[in-house]
């Protein structure tokens, strides 16, 4: 059998439970992209969520679990004790940084995390204190086309985290073309394939994915259930 690009597709098995077969399942065109190897692991999709019931049911790579709030242990424990698969954990790095964003990382290492997220205002030098720190991937969220990209690379991070809303396609083909062919790159991709496929397109390893929340999951259940 073949895809509509001429592509030979593999048949592969699978198998779903009674139970168990209601869960987030992310768009198939994200494996398209390469992914990003790390520690042996290969991640294409990455889940956006702290919700733990959605974490627990989902087929993604990855969970990138960063939220408005100062980061907490407590948090990061729960996530990665609910978690089937890696967890990359935000740290802060806006109004929670310096030593205690470093404090947070070197946490999330000892706790599993596989990579730590660091937001957009964060200091170079907290990124270079950082990478002294942990043994654990460093990603910093960029979200415009005219973030210190450079700078970001000498400091040490190893993974752009790009979240540009509608721009996030544009961001990565720059970073691709005007700083960097090979370092790896996680890409917001929308909510349609299309808008998937031009940030692969546009040189992005793996994609996140914004589930739906358990609230509107539940309402679509509740109608279902209404009619029955």
């Amino acid at each position: 059998m073949t895809n509509q690009s001429g592509k030979k597709e593999k048949f592969i098995p699978e198998i779903r439970g009674t139970l168990r077969s209601n869960f987030i399942e992310l768009p198939a065109c994200i494996a398209d992209a390469s992914g990003i190897k790390i520690f042996g692991k290969r991640i294409k999709s990455v889940l956006f969520s702290t919700d733990v019931a959605i974490i627990k049911n989902t087929n993604a790579d990855a969970v990138i679990a960063v939220y408005p709030f100062t980061p907490q242990l407590v948090i990061s424990q729960a996530l990665l004790l609910a978690s089937d698969v890696p967890v990359f954990c935000g740290v802060g790095g806006g109004i929670t940084t310096g030593k205690r964003s470093l404090n947070i990382a070197l946490h999330a290492e000892f706790q599993g995390a596989i990579g730590v997220v660091l937001n957009k205002p964060t200091p170079n030098e907290i990124i270079s204190e950082l990478k002294e720190i942990v043994d654990i991937p460093v990603i910093i969220t960029v979200t415009t086309l005219n973030d210190d990209f450079l700078g970001r690379l000498e400091a040490g991070t190893d993974i752009f985290n790009v979240s540009g809303a509608a721009q996030t396609a544009d961001i990565v083909k720059k970073i691709r073309k005007d700083i960097s062919k090979t370092v790896p790159i996680i890409a917001t991709g929308g909510n349609s394939d299309e808008s998937i496929k031009r940030t692969i397109e546009a040189g992005a390893n793996a994609i996140t994915y914004t589930p739906p929340s358990t609230g509107e999951i539940f309402t679509e259940s509740m109608k279902k259930y209404r009619l029955e």
